[in-house]
């Protein structure tokens, strides 16, 4: 192809000018020079060279793909309660109502209203998470990695943490707890084997240079067959005896469940780790807490105290939006009112319930989409999000086939339709599960599948 093909394109400054109308000039030179490059990279190929508005219109599509690529809501019909990738837990309106009335003006984040002077984001929570869970004192910071973390640097840096190697966990996106440990300049001692830990090798561990002992719930696996493990009473008592601070990581942030939730029942609660004598308790507020990302530490007062002091807690401090969001739901469990949580809404909603909602959406849709067959089935849900393992929620959910599409055709359909559906593939059919779908979320997912149908 000769050097006049390239010559015949525009330039960047004549696709940017048409553009910048409706983006900032340097998202539109941007966009812009990258229509020439793929139109370059074409001619390049041996194809004939394209019109300026066939270059616009590139420029164009660019610009709606970088659209689909950013933070938008999506529909969650996987059946997983606490998706992590897509976003853990919503929250509600009576928790973004309080996000909305503090973050819509200034706020008393800092500041001592009585006394007038500078007061401490730290406390804004604390009283309520001692009502709620027994515990003296609290903090919070933005994540449970960074509360052990934090802990760990606070109490035992310089010093021995004993721990199972049962318990040694990857809390996922390759994260584990040997690395936070040292990261926090403390020293890993694992105890015990994989599967079996008994009481007499944290016995025999313990020494002067021993800083604390931890307990990591392995709230995202079993181990089962010929296993073993040291119940958190028991080590309690031996950090007591031997003079050793017991910190215990429950992960997935239970304070408390509807009544009618019975698999709930093996997950230890925040409470009753604290009851069972641990000085301090680690935990999540976006899994079944149900409330913003946030690291929990709650426990005795001296050792959240020591916990504050620490530099490293500038690093790891949680804002305005977190607080307020976080305040709004533990005031919905200390009123008993937990179905106005999302993710316990979403639990606790009978299968009789789902499978009308799910035979209704499977019959509209084969009133309309004639090339689809649209089942209404029986499914199970998963808890999700590190939480839970083995334990599933019985639910209903619409089973889609199609007559040209496969299955992973019609589910990427869903995820790029206007309002993304994010589905599970199950033997070749796509598996609508509405378990985690909310009843006035139907008629959006409604038109984002008679869309992907299309």
């Amino acid at each position: 192809m000769s050097e006049n093909a390239f010559r015949a394109l525009p330039s960047v400054e004549k696709i940017a000018a048409a553009l910048r109308s409706h983006v900032p000039p340097s998202v539109a030179t941007a966009v812009a020079r990258g229509a020439i490059d793929d139109a370059r990279s074409a001619i390049g190929r041996g194809e004939s060279p394209p019109s300026h508005e066939e270059v616009l219109a590139r420029a164009r599509e660019l610009l709606e793909s970088e659209a689909l690529t950013s933070l938008q809501p999506v529909i969650n019909a996987t059946g997983v309660l606490i998706h992590t990738n897509l976003g853990r837990v919503p929250l509600g309106s009576r928790q973004l109502d309080e996000v909305r009335r503090i973050v819509s003006g200034y706020s008393n984040l800092e500041y001592e209203l009585e006394a007038g002077s500078r007061g401490s984001r730290y406390g804004h929570a604390r009283s309520r998470l001692a009502r709620l869970t027994g515990a003296e004192d609290a903090l919070v910071v933005n994540n449970n990695a960074a509360a052990v973390l934090l802990v760990l640097s606070a109490l035992a840096a310089g010093k021995e943490v004993i721990i199972s190697r049962g318990e040694l966990i990857e809390i996922g996106g390759e994260f584990r707890i040997p690395e936070i440990l040292a990261e926090s300049g403390a020293r890993l001692v694992e105890v015990g084997t994989t599967n079996r830990t008994h009481l007499a090798d944290y016995e025999r561990a313990i020494h002067p240079e021993t800083g604390l002992i931890l307990k990591v719930h392995p709230s995202n696996y079993r181990v089962v067959g010929f296993t073993a493990s040291v119940e958190a009473q028991a080590l309690a008592k031996l950090a007591r005896g031997r003079g050793v601070c017991f910190v215990h990581d429950i992960g997935s942030g239970l304070l408390a469940a509807p009544e009618d939730v019975d698999w709930i029942q093996g997950e230890p609660s925040v409470e009753r780790a604290l009851a069972e004598g641990a000085d301090l308790v680690t935990f999540s507020g976006d899994k079944l807490l149900g409330g913003p990302q946030a690291g929990l530490i709650a426990g005795r007062r001296e050792l959240i105290a020591q916990v504050s002091r620490h530099p490293l807690l500038r690093a790891l401090r949680v804002d305005k939006m977190t607080l307020a969001a976080l305040e709004a739901t533990l005031d919905l469990y200390l009123s008993n009112d937990l179905t106005a949580i999302p993710v316990w809404a979403l639990a606790t909603a009978t299968s009789e319930e789902l499978e009308g909602r799910a035979k209704d959406l499977a019959r509209h849709l084969s009133e309309q989409r004639t090339e689809v067959k649209a089942e209404a089935i029986p499914v199970r849900s998963v808890a999700g999000g590190g939480s839970l393992p083995e334990t599933d929620l019985s639910s209903w959910g619409v089973a889609l086939s199609h007559a040209t599409k496969n299955a992973g055709e019609l589910a990427r359909a869903l995820r790029t339709a206007p309002q993304p559906v994010v589905a599970r593939v199950e033997d070749d059919r796509v598996v609508i599960d509405l378990r985690t779908v909310f009843p006035d979320q139907d008629p959006a997912l409604l038109e984002s599948l008679l869309h992907a149908l299309r």
